[in-house]
């Protein structure tokens, strides 16, 4: 299931590693796919969006509705 999420804290690559980085380290199997540009994160995985929402903001990026 793909999960596209607006992403607006992201100002550079070092904010779509720690993204990546940390939803990769929830779930390994995750492929997520940033672009710094848009401000949006493509995340292909079968976890909840909700879920990844939490990983997002817990490393202290916002998500839009």
């Amino acid at each position: 299931m793909a999960i596209t999420l607006k992403v607006p804290s992201i100002a550079c690559d070092g904010c779509a590693n720690t993204i990546t980085k940390a939803i990769q380290s929830e779930k390994p199997e995750a492929t997520v796919s940033v672009d710094v540009a848009s401000k949006v994160v493509t995340i292909e995985t079968e976890v909840s969006e909700e879920m990844i929402r939490k990983i997002i903001e817990d490393v202290g990026h916002t998500v839009e509705e």
